[in-house]
């Protein structure tokens, strides 16, 4: 039997980080499953899914601890009943001016709807003519049975209108 492990990892950037965490990975009977990471402001971040026999997850999260020595900071999830999250998928992309709230005001919308964030990536880029800061966002998200995306698309347009952006909603490939 299986259990999986949810890792965040976070360290100053610099080369073989990724590679130290999947050597204990390997090393510890665990196989490397989904991965998110990035290198922000001089930090290496990433999220990790790990599956691992049952016998050998605590050996395997004492095995990564021991990476906390070389200057990375973890958080380790157990989860032994891996559940799939159900509704209709939509992606969502937004382009805007940056200005503070933009994340807040969005997530606010998607909240009192029921609906998850299931990814998110955000980005602050010049603009292409204009050079000025704009805010970019994409998402994937589940909508919850009983939500239609007519009634979703409705609050989002209102929330884009308010903050100044371009937003496109889309069934998710």
């Amino acid at each position: 039997m299986e259990t999986q492990l949810v890792l965040a990892v976070i360290g100053r950037d610099r080369p073989g980080l990724v590679s130290a965490v999947s050597e204990v990975v390997t090393a510890g009977g665990g196989n490397w499953l989904e991965t998110h990471m990035a290198s922000m402001a001089g930090q290496f971040a990433g999220i990790l899914q790990v599956s691992v026999p049952v016998a050998k997850a605590d050996a395997l999260v004492a095995s990564l601890k021991q990476l906390e020595t070389k200057g990375l900071k973890l958080i380790i999830e157990k989860a032994s009943d891996v559940a799939s999250a159900t509704g209709r998928a939509m992606s969502l992309e937004l382009v805007g001016a940056d200005r503070p709230g933009i994340v807040r005001d969005l997530s606010r919308v998607l909240s009192q709807q029921a609906v998850s964030i299931v990814e998110l990536e955000t980005e602050r880029a010049a603009g292409s003519f204009s050079g000025e800061p704009m805010f970019k966002a994409r998402a994937r998200l589940l909508l919850p049975d009983g939500l239609s995306e007519s009634d979703l698309r409705a609050s989002l347009e209102n929330i884009a209108n308010e903050l100044m952006v371009d937003l496109d909603l889309d069934i998710a490939e």
